[in-house]
Formats: C-alpha cells, sequence, structure tokens
C-alpha cells in the first residue's frame, strides 16, 4: 500500500479550481481524488464536499458501482439543510437519467421513481431556498420535462396481477 501524500492547507484554492476542471473534462475520478486530498487538510470545506458529491454523482452514468452510495454518504456533511435537499434530488435526477438510458427490464419504472424522488426533494429545498436562488425549481423543471417527453416512464406497480386459471 502506497501512504497518501498531504497537500498543503495554501493549496486548498486552486486544487478545488482543478477539481471543477477534472469534472469539466469527464473525469469524475480526478476530481473526487482531489476532494478527498482537501477534505484531508479542511474536514468541513464544504466546495471540496459538494464537489466530491457530484463527482460521485458523474460516475452514476458511467455504471460505477455505488456512486449513488457513495454520494450519499456525503449529505450529512453538508451543513446547510438546503443543500442537503438540494443535493439529494441531484443524486436522484442523475440516477434517474442512468436509468432512462438501461436497456434492462423495468428501467423505464425505476427511472420514473428516481425522477419523482428528486422532484420531492427539490420542492422541499425550494421551500427552504434562499432568496433569489432558483435551482430547485429549475431542476424540478427539468425532471417534469424528461417525464413529461417520456409518457412511457410510469411509476411501478407492486401489486402482482391475480393469476386466474380455467377449471
Amino acid at each position: 500500500m502506497f501512504q497518501l501524500k498531504p497537500m498543503t492547507p495554501g493549496g486548498v484554492t486552486a486544487a478545488l479550481a482543478k477539481a471543477e476542471r477534472y469534472r469539466l473534462l469527464n473525469e469524475p475520478e480526478g476530481a473526487e481524488s482531489i476532494c478527498l486530498d482537501v477534505l484531508e487538510v479542511d474536514p468541513g470545506n464544504q466546495q471540496a464536499l459538494i464537489t466530491l458529491l457530484l463527482a460521485r454523482t458523474d460516475q452514476i452514468a458511467q455504471g460505477i458501482a455505488g456512486s449513488v452510495t457513495r454520494a450519499r454518504e456525503v449529505l450529512p456533511r453538508l451543513r446547510d439543510e438546503y443543500d442537503r435537499a438540494y443535493y439529494a434530488g441531484i443524486i436522484s435526477e442523475r440516477r434517474g437519467h442512468a436509468q432512462l438510458l438501461s436497456p434492462s427490464l423495468g428501467a423505464s419504472a425505476l427511472a420514473h421513481d428516481w425522477f419523482v424522488d428528486a422532484m420531492e426533494c427539490y420542492q422541499r429545498a425550494e421551500g427552504i431556498r434562499p432568496t433569489g436562488n432558483d435551482d430547485a425549481v429549475l431542476r424540478w423543471n427539468s425532471c417534469a420535462r424528461v417525464l413529461n417527453a417520456h409518457p412511457e416512464l410510469m411509476p411501478r406497480h407492486d401489486e402482482r396481477p391475480e393469476v386466474v386459471l380455467d377449471d
């Protein structure tokens, strides 16, 4: 095992900018690694936590196992209740988009459920949003547009139909 090298506290700002660039370059693993290094020297850094969460959600569409769980692990560390609700919605919305693209049986019902969950999170965030912050409204509308554009996305029906055998 290799011993990780610690970064200096003075390098946090530049490191976070680099993490953002890695996300934009579709290199979420690199962004995640940088955020983990920042959090070693500044455990409560909210920008690092949010970027870490987003880098992990970037990995959902790549099919990386555990991405949703690992992204959700960050939520309790966010100080602001609005951020917790908003980013919970982001996680569910991104999972919904991944399910939308999945060819597996039942994926459309799962996509529907993830989008509805995201909308519920955004609804909570909207109720406690800072003045002038419409991000939760914009994300809610985005989910609504996806559901409206894909009528095949229907909720799961957990009830199994009764099988009637002819005598």
